[in-house]
């Protein structure tokens, strides 16, 4: 069968960490390996809160022949939103506008984990299930070399012959691995999820001018059947992070997870989006966020009253080529480490509460407060400002930044 020859153009490590998920394509790739490179496999499954158990996963790697001792699964849940969802969400990033990058973001922390795993081993090769023509395989790759740059990549996608599904089946079958009845046929669209999002692509979503069905929703309920009354929240946060919720204070995972449960009883979080892939190629994807959309709401509140108009305007600024980065795969490079280090700074003093209103797919702020508050009440108000603020001031200022657009103006006359 195509696909299956033993490949002589290159001799590589004994050993392979594959980043593994216990499913139909990863138990595939994983038995290819053994038969293409004769290499001892370690497998590495992640928890990132893709609310799935673990345990079939270690229980089908030994069944495929995988020693226990190369067997590792990781609860990398805090470490997750700690070390890289809550730095992404202080600069409120958005890649395109409008995707808070649940995907992207997951994989330089895979990446890394598998890179440790393969020092431990002493493996000399990493392996992963992305495809040729996706984002994944750019920010697995790039994350390996910036952390092991003499590190040998296998990408299946890319090498193997299998010429489609059919050939996929195949393989699984006369290897023994077991095909679930609904692999069988073609998926409805492929699905990744983690505890900040959940993403829906292919299939049926191709055509981006189709509607999709309500059966895509998975992690929130349809906003049209969300309850009638609005759920009422505070959202606590020090140094830009969520810290507490209602009061209570969390730890970074656990309050995603919440917020998570307030986002699916509300229908908040849905998202059709057609972006341009790092490729070049335009895809449509279904995503669910709904903690997240909620926690990007209440950053930006609490911002609105700490940050300085400066401050704020640059990070609005530079927030889309930091999107882009993370997006793109550039993760574990300095130019986004160097914007990180910006960004951070510009949190020092944003702390507070934001109260806000949850309803049929809406997030509201209705209220934010701060020690730190730059906000003037004797500056803004209209009642009489006790010599605040010096309206015949304004006219100077007016005139100063007239003075370019009278003179353009004079010219255009002449």
């Amino acid at each position: 069968m195509a696909g299956e020859a033993k490949r002589n153009t290159k001799k590589i490590s004994s050993k392979v960490v594959l980043a593994y998920s216990g499913g139909l394509d990863t138990s595939i790739i994983l038995k290819w390996l053994q038969e293409t490179y004769s290499a001892e496999v370690v497998t590495f499954t992640a928890n990132l809160g893709q609310g799935e158990e673990l345990g079939p996963a270690r229980d089908k790697a030994l069944k495929l022949g995988i020693k226990s001792e190369n067997v590792f699964i990781q609860d990398l849940r805090e470490e997750f939103v700690r070390d890289y969802v809550f730095p992404m969400f202080r600069a409120n990033a958005l890649y395109e506008g409008l995707y808070l990058l649940g995907t992207s973001i997951a994989r330089p922390l895979i990446a890394k984990k598998q890179i440790e795993i393969a020092q431990q081993v002493n493996a000399g090769a990493v392996c992963h299930g992305a495809r040729g023509k996706g984002n994944d395989q750019v920010r697995f790759e790039l994350s390996y070399y910036a952390l092991e740059p003499t590190i040998e990549v296998i990408a299946p996608w890319r090498e193997w012959g299998f010429s489609g599904r059919e050939s996929l089946i195949e393989f699984a079958r006369k290897h023994q691995i077991p095909v679930a009845k609904d692999k069988e046929g073609e998926a409805p669209f492929s699905i990744d999820a983690n505890l900040l999002h959940s993403s829906f692509e292919g299939k049926m979503l191709e055509d981006p001018s189709i509607s999709s069905q309500p059966f895509v929703y998975q992690r929130i309920m349809n906003p049209e059947d969300a309850p009638d009354i609005a759920t009422e929240i505070t959202i606590g946060f020090k140094r830009g992070d969520a810290v507490s919720i209602n009061g209570r204070d969390m730890s970074p995972a656990s309050l995603l997870a919440a917020l998570n449960d307030y986002g699916r009883d509300n229908g908040i979080g849905y998202l059709d989006l057609v972006e341009n892939r790092f490729v070049g190629i335009k895809s449509r994807g279904i995503y669910e966020a709904p903690g997240g959309t909620i926690l990007l709401q209440a950053h930006r509140a609490i911002e609105s009253i700490t940050l300085d108009r400066g401050a704020a305007h640059l990070k609005d600024e530079i927030m889309p080529r930091y999107a882009e980065l993370i997006y793109n795969g550039f993760w574990f490079s300095p130019e986004r480490r160097m914007l990180q280090a910006l960004i951070d700074q510009s949190q020092e003093h944003v702390d507070g509460v934001v109260r806000l209103k949850l309803y049929k797919g809406n997030v509201i702020v209705v209220g934010r407060e701060s020690e730190n508050s730059l906000y003037s009440k004797k500056l803004v108000t209209f009642e009489d400002d006790y010599g605040a603020y010096n309206q015949k001031d304004a006219e100077g200022f007016i005139k100063i930044n007239a003075l370019r657009l009278k003179i353009l103006a004079m010219r255009s006359r002449s």
